[in-house]
């Protein structure tokens, strides 16, 4: 690797986020869906702007300060969704100065999230739309079962300052079955209350290609697909040429002839393992494994000679690509081995 780039530094190929973008966008047009892709993955406007630009209806953000953060960085934004239970004074006040610039919805799966909305909307001019959030697997928020859903669609519809606006999920990987029996019950459910139930949104991209599976959602979110990663490659979904996203790394010691010591650690490649082993993968040499992090310090070891030479450059493929973006101030876009622009993460930090 000859980039003329400060190491470590992240490196997004444009190219390929581009033809990642592409490739979701296609089979979800073909199939009738909505995407409304995940920014958490690269905090970046001009992402999102290319995602918007392929054809997606708006964004996904997970918190009220990188949706803010996202909005002022681009005016091409202007439908958000936050997948995250909203709780607080402070954050309530700003989500309303959001109403007020976006098209804005948000989620809630119980009713202390809802009264709190409905709180601080009700003395709003335009009211907020909230969908409910559901567990269709994964076990992490969500509603358990349809008719929990069906309670609070009510709760919400009832609630001064709150619009209904449908259901989301974020299924696990392979969950597509699950997403389809459930929203399909809790539509039936609501619709059967007089509610309207305009949106099902799903996640996720190691089961996007499969999302018309679930015919019932009407948009999904997928994140990490814009630049795939090792736990992607691992899955079997993505390959190593689909990974946009690389930590470009110096080797500053061979110590042993099996070891090497680079300038990237858990500081920039993440501790993140995701059930694999090791924490990344060395492109063209599959024979090296990254096998220990400390902050500044990755370790880098193999069962025959290494050969490697200190200075030596690396491009590294982490194993969670999502984590990384947060980890610095900017990333490097290039095009194969040409460096083209510098872009500041300006999402990147904001998790309240």
């Amino acid at each position: 690797m000859t980039l003329p780039i400060e190491t470590p530094a992240v490196l997004v190929d444009i190219a390929i986020a581009r033809r990642n973008i592409r490739a979701f966008q296609d089979y979800a047009d073909r199939h009738g869906i909505r995407v409304r892709p995940h920014i958490k993955t690269h905090k970046l406007p001009q992402m999102a702007e290319l995602q918007l630009e392929a054809g997606a209806v708006g964004i996904t953000c997970q918190k009220v300060t990188e949706a803010e953060a996202m909005v002022e960085g681009s005016p091409q934004i202007k439908d958000v969704l936050i997948t995250y239970n909203i709780l607080g004074a402070e954050k309530l006040a700003r989500l309303a100065e959001l109403n007020k610039r976006v098209t804005l919805s948000v989620v809630a799966d119980n009713p202390t999230v809802i009264d709190g909305l409905s709180g601080r909307f009700a003395r709003e001019a335009e009211p907020l739309t909230v969908l409910v959030e559901c567990n269709t697997g994964a076990d992490r928020c969500g509603v358990a079962t349809p008719a929990e859903a069906a309670g609070l669609a009510r709760r919400i519809a009832d609630a001064p300052g709150l619009h209904f606006g449908g259901l989301m999920t974020y299924p696990p990987a392979g969950g597509t079955e699950g997403v389809q029996a459930f929203m399909s019950e809790a539509k039936r459910l609501i619709e059967a209350d007089g509610i309207d139930v305009p949106t099902i949104t799903s996640g996720g991209t190691p089961s996007m290609m499969e999302a018309a599976g679930a015919s019932v959602a009407t948009e999904h979110r997928p994140g990490t697909y814009i630049y795939n990663d090792r736990s992607l490659v691992a899955r079997g979904v993505a390959t190593w040429d689909d990974c946009a996203l690389t930590v470009l790394a110096t080797v500053v010691s061979v110590p042993a002839e099996n070891r090497a010591i680079i300038d990237a650690g858990s500081k920039v490649l993440t501790s993140d393992l995701l059930g694999l082993t090791g924490y990344g993968h060395v492109l063209g040499r599959d024979d090296i494994r990254i096998d220990q992090l400390s902050e500044e310090h990755g370790r880098l070891v193999s069962d025959g000679p290494i050969k490697l030479k200190v200075g030596e450059k690396l491009r590294i493929v982490p194993n969670h690509a999502c984590v990384v973006t947060n980890m610095v101030d900017a990333v490097h876009i290039v095009e194969g081995n040409q460096a083209k622009a510098i872009w500041p993460i300006i999402a990147r930090g904001r998790v309240l």
